[in-house]
Order: structure tokens, then C-alpha cells, then sequence
């Protein structure tokens, strides 16, 4: 029954009031496949507006199984318990099946080595609560059940979760650390891309100077929000792009006059942007350097 102050309420808003066991992306799927009905009246909009006094029936069909091939690819497990699991993703692992990338993707290897998946978001398969880039490297956690599924993902964007990167950017950013706060959305000249543009989603990232090399340096950024190649945009919008990145900075190595270090720069094959740390509540995560980023660094030392 639809109660007195929930009397005007859009359906789906109503119904994350009613049923906070489920997600407003789920219940929105629901309403979208008809699997709701208010006084028998089947409704297929979320934009619905509710009355006080209104029946309401919520039919959630029990998960699909997943379409997705389970694959015994490797994976690096940092940690799991009966909620969570956190791997250390490599560059170049894409992480959901997708146009040009059906399989051999992180999707599949979850579904091959965590055999106690649930339902979330639909089906049977892992719950993805956040992405890195194909070639960003580091901590991701995952989901195994819904309600954990929902616990991180209403923790996502708030202080309870805390996201560090390491980045290798051309240059020395001046002042060593600082904020930059520009808001980000697409590319209005090259749809491939995301840029600092008005009328774009908020983004905040912080950044701090960690070591300063010849030419290039380390620097930690931590996100207080996750827009879509934040770090990699803020980075180029600071004037210290991300090296290694094809879509933010380019070879931008062949300005530079010591031969040695554009060959050093030249053998890099991936952005240099690596998810080292994850906070969650009081548990702390952290994926070691990989080695191709390492090795940039400690010959960029000598």
C-alpha cells in the first residue's frame, strides 16, 4: 500500500522507499518489463506518478542464468570473503563482454573461478560496482551477492570509499599537489573522448607529487567522484597528461631531447595509470606496481 507520504511520488522512487532491499536500477528494470501493477493496473513507466492508498504488487522473477561463458583465464585475488572479492586487474583485461571484445574479458574469468554468485542486477553474474580502463591496471572489487551488490554501490561516491591512483604524467605539476575541480562530459569534437566542458558532471581529483623523474613524474591522484576517464581528462586539463595515453597525450615524448629517456617513453604500450589503493570502511586494499610501470620508473632514475 502506497502511504500518505509517498502520495505524488514517481513510482520508481516510491517503490526504493518501499522495497529498500532492492536497487533503483533494478526496481526500474521491474517496472520496465512489466513485473509491477498498482491496484491490477500493470505500469511500465518509472515517471509514474503514485497515490496514497494504492496497492502494490512487485513480482521480481528469480535471476536468469548468465549468457556469459565462464573462461579459466588468470587472476590475481587480493582478497574474498562471502560478500566481497578485490583482484588485481592487469592492463589490458577488459572488464565486461562488449563489440569487439565477446570474451576472454574479467566477466568471464570471475564466473570461472567464484562459483557462488548471485543474482545481481538481473542475473547470475559478478557485481560489477565499478570499472578501470582496459589499460589501467589495479584494485577492483566485486560484488557476490545483491546485498552487497547494493551496500557498495550506495557507499560508491561517498567519504566511506576511498579511491588512490599512481600516475606517470609528462612534466611536474606546479604546485606539486593540489585539486582540480572541472566538471567533465563528451567530447563535443571527437565523441570517443571525454573533456573538461561546461555543463559536464561535476568531478573533484586530488593530486599530490609522489617522486619527480627527468621529464616525467609520479604523482598519487584520489578520486572524490568517478566520472568516466577522470583522472586521465584532469591530468591534460592540469597540462601533465598521463604518459603512454593514446586518446590524452600522444607520443609527446618525441619533444623531449635525451634520447635515451624518449626510448625509455617510446616502449611503453599502455597509459601509465595504475589503481593502487581502495578503502572501504576500515578495509584497505592495495595492489603492488606492476612491473611494466615499475620498470619505466626506475630507469626514468637512472
Amino acid at each position: 500500500m502506497i502511504p500518505r507520504e509517498h502520495d505524488g511520488l514517481r513510482i520508481d522512487r516510491a517503490l526504493t522507499l518501499l522495497f529498500p532491499d532492492q536497487s533503483r536500477s533494478a526496481l526500474a528494470r521491474l517496472i520496465e518489463n512489466g513485473h509491477v501493477r498498482l491496484d491490477t493496473n500493470e505500469v511500465r513507466k518509472t515517471s509514474h506518478r503514485v497515490s496514497a492508498g494504492q496497492r502494490v504488487d512487485l513480482d521480481v522473477p528469480p535471476a536468469a542464468p548468465s549468457e556469459i561463458v565462464s573462461q579459466d583465464l588468470p587472476l590475481t585475488i587480493l582478497f574474498e570473503d562471502d560478500d566481497l572479492v578485490v583482484i588485481d586487474k592487469p592492463a589490458g583485461l577488459v572488464v565486461h563482454p562488449a563489440a569487439g571484445h565477446a570474451d576472454r574479458t574479467l566477466v568471464n574469468a570471475l564466473l570461472f573461478h567464484i562459483r557462488d554468485l548471485s543474482g545481481v542486477g538481473g542475473e547470475v553474474r559478478p557485481g560489477i560496482v565499478h570499472r578501470l580502463d582496459k589499460d589501467t591496471s589495479g584494485v577492483m572489487v566485486i560484488a557476490k551477492n545483491d546485498d552487497a551488490h547494493r551496500k557498495l554501490t550506495a557507499a560508491w561516491n561517498t567519504d566511506r570509499v576511498r579511491k588512490e591512483y599512481l600516475a606517470l604524467v609528462y612534466g611536474a605539476p606546479d604546485p606539486p599537489r593540489g585539486t582540480v575541480d572541472a566538471p567533465i562530459g563528451r567530447d563535443p569534437r571527437d565523441r570517443k573522448k571525454m573533456a573538461v566542458v561546461q555543463g559536464g558532471r561535476r568531478a573533484i581529483t586530488d593530486y599530490e607529487t609522489v617522486e619527480r623523474l627527468r621529464y616525467v613524474s609520479v604523482v598519487r591522484c584520489s578520486l572524490r567522484t568517478g566520472r568516466t576517464h577522470q583522472i586521465r581528462v584532469h591530468m591534460k586539463k592540469l597540462g601533465h597528461p598521463i604518459v603512454g595515453d593514446p586518446l590524452y597525450s600522444g607520443p609527446q615524448w618525441r619533444g623531449i631531447p635525451d634520447k635515451k629517456v624518449q626510448k625509455v617513453l617510446a616502449s611503453i604500450e599502455r597509459q601509465m595509470l595504475h589503481a593502487e589503493r581502495l578503502v572501504v570502511g576500515d578495509r584497505v586494499f592495495v595492489a603492488p606496481l606492476p612491473e611494466d610501470f615499475a620498470r619505466v620508473v626506475m630507469e626514468m632514475r637512472g
